[in-house]
């Protein structure tokens, strides 16, 4: 069976959440699986290593997974309007796979979870966008007839999924948040299955 790939970075927990939720909307699309990964954190301390198997949460990515699924929706907090340290320095080392245009026609999709209201979200899932189409991926968004993009008071928007986590990141993901995330897994599954040939 085809899979999605659902690659996040998360501290306080709201990235991971959305990530099961994207699968959940993955999965609905039938014949296609979710298969979610994580990246270890980086330090400034050259010492500082992570262990090879986290020892609790979801697996770390390897290169072959995204080499292996047939689209991608990528997760990170955001850190100064951008893309938390951890998934850009993975992103950083695809070369292998950019010369070998490994990811070229895949679609994916991006997602974030931010402090506050107006603090980087759709910067984040923007510039998360960049790296992705220098790999040759189709990018998928959240269309308008998604009910909940125009009736979000919170996170949500065309360019992915988002969530408004507070600045103490203690605020629950919203129904519609919750609704969105399932859409936009759905939809980069749907789309997946259509540009790889495989039946939905």
């Amino acid at each position: 069976m085809s899979e999605i790939l659902i690659l996040y970075y998360s501290q306080g927990g709201a990235v991971r959440e959305m990530a099961q939720l994207i699968a959940r909307g993955v999965q609905s699309a039938g014949n296609v699986k979710a298969r979610i990964r994580t990246v270890p954190k980086i330090s400034a301390n050259c010492e500082a290593t992570e262990p090879d198997i986290p020892a609790s949460g979801d697996p770390y990515v390897e290169l072959q997974d995204l080499e292996e699924c047939i689209g991608l929706a990528l997760g990170s907090p955001t850190r100064f309007g951008n893309m938390a340290a951890p998934m850009k320095y993975f992103l950083d080392g695809t070369t292998g796979l950019w010369l070998k245009g490994a990811l070229i026609n895949k679609p994916a999709a991006v997602f974030t979870s931010t402090g506050s209201m107006h603090g980087g979200n759709e910067s984040t899932l923007l510039t998360m966008m960049l790296p992705l189409m220098h790999h040759g991926m189709v990018i998928v968004g959240l269309p308008y007839s998604e009910p909940s993009l125009s009736a979000t008071t919170s996170g949500g928007t065309p360019y992915g999924a988002s969530h408004v986590g507070g600045t103490m990141d203690d605020k629950p993901i919203t129904e519609d948040e919750k609704k969105l995330c399932i859409a936009l897994g759905k939809r980069l599954a749907e789309t997946a299955l259509k540009l790889s040939g495989a039946v939905a």
